[in-house]
């Protein structure tokens, strides 16, 4: 009854922060006077329709968050798409660095594998900061977002026949392929990753990786937790991929399932963008 009493209370919390912050509202953190920026073409859904505005962050206020780029999935197909991408990640990663960005590998689950890395370190480390609320995962509440594009309680993998969702999970490590740079850190717990945000005076988060209908809005460190701390938050839209089976509900491709995703985030949570944007077109 105490953890039912507790989770009761947690959600009238996260009802609470939702409500108080609109679609697609972030702030935009204005560039420092002399310092490198990024210029973003962000798309929003607030009233329904795309509309396009322009958002300047100064990079070395922003930080980029890789989420869950595993080395292997129970979906076998999810798992080629991660490894198609990595060529594009270490591309958008080093151009972000060279801005004075700070990356973050957050792998959940395998983060242990760099318990020795100074990356690792790096994040916890970090001197403790108040943060406005809990920092915790933010699952799917239709009350702060309305109906989902499809059902994601459902296993999506699109293999056929379909891969087993099977325990324990396969992933051991972020994916080889991605580049850890000296300057960067490892971390995929929310708390850790607010400390290290305060302490460097990194107000922006450009949010990459897997996947867009569960850990990128719903991990401690994901979309829906940053919007709720009033961080201006951005969805790199061409450097993730969603869980989805066209063979449910509403029957359409992988892709389109995926951007299905993106237009919800857009509409309820955070504009998206283009990594063009940094890496030209």
């Amino acid at each position: 009854m105490a953890a039912a009493g507790r989770m009761v209370t947690l959600g009238l919390l996260a009802l609470a922060a939702c409500a108080d912050t609109p679609a697609s509202s972030n702030p935009v953190a204005a560039a420092a006077p002399g310092s490198s920026e990024f210029v973003f073409h962000a798309r929003s859904r607030k009233d329904g329709s795309p509309t396009e505005s322009v958002v300047r962050w100064d990079a070395k206020r922003t930080v980029v968050i890789l989420c869950d780029m595993w080395d292997d999935h129970t979906c076998k197909g999810a798992a080629r798409r991660v490894a198609a991408m990595v060529p594009k990640f270490n591309a958008f990663l080093k151009a972000a660095r060279a801005r004075g960005a700070l990356v973050i590998h957050a792998p959940s689950d395998v983060i242990a594998f760099y318990k020795d890395y100074p990356q690792r370190r790096r994040a916890t480390e970090a001197p403790p900061a108040r943060a406005p609320m809990e920092i915790i995962r933010r699952p799917f509440d239709p009350a702060c977002e309305g109906p989902f594009p499809f059902d994601n309680e459902k296993w999506h993998c699109d293999c056929q026949p379909q891969c087993p969702d099977v325990r324990p999970y396969p992933w051991t490590r972020q994916h080889p392929g991605i580049e850890i740079s000296p300057e960067d850190a490892i971390s995929a717990d929310g708390r850790e990753i607010w400390n290290l945000m305060e302490s460097r005076g990194i107000t922006n988060v450009l949010m990459t990786g897997v996947h867009t209908n569960y850990c990128i809005v719903a991990r401690s460190f994901g979309i829906r937790q940053m919007v709720m701390l009033k961080r201006p938050v951005l969805l790199v839209r061409d450097m993730t991929d969603s869980l989805y089976n066209p063979k449910d509900a509403p029957f359409v491709s992988h892709d389109r399932g995926t951007e299905l995703v993106i237009e919800h985030i857009e509409r309820y949570w955070c504009p998206s963008v283009l990594s063009s944007d940094l890496l030209g077109r």
